[in-house]
């Protein structure tokens, strides 16, 4: 299939790019001390999005510093950010950049939505 530039130019990109910029991605959130990373691959399972991260931090500063990184990083990467969510909350922020959609609990939030089960027809790629 031959990409076309015009839908390049507004943030598509090809498979291999966005699949390079969740590894990416995993990495800076690990050298951040990101908990418990999950990298969902929904490519068989919705059209929502190709990736989704899961990722528990332990204070709302680490929290702040992981959608830093994720957004430094995805954008690195040719991604743009679409949509933020919760960036003032203390216990959960969603990072929507497209193709790849970024979530950052405290542990209690995580336990209690339990995306990992709602999601649980995805593959779990551990780089």
């Amino acid at each position: 299939m031959t990409e076309n530039k015009e839908l390049t130019a507004l943030g598509t990109m090809s498979e291999a790019n966005v699949s390079c910029a969740a590894l990416a991605l995993y990495k800076a959130i690990d050298a951040k001390f990101g908990q418990n990373i999950k990298l969902l691959d929904l490519r068989e399972v919705t059209p929502i999005a190709d990736f989704f991260f899961l990722v528990t931090g332990g204070s709302k500063p680490q929290l702040d510093a992981l959608a830093d990184v994720a957004e430094e990083t995805l954008t690195s990467h040719g991604l743009q950010i679409r949509h933020r969510e919760g960036v003032r909350s203390a216990n959960w922020t969603l990072l929507d950049f497209g193709s790849i959609v970024v979530h950052l609990f405290d542990k209690e939030s995580r336990d209690y939505y339990n995306l990992e089960r709602t999601w649980g027809d995805a593959k779990i790629i551990e780089p």
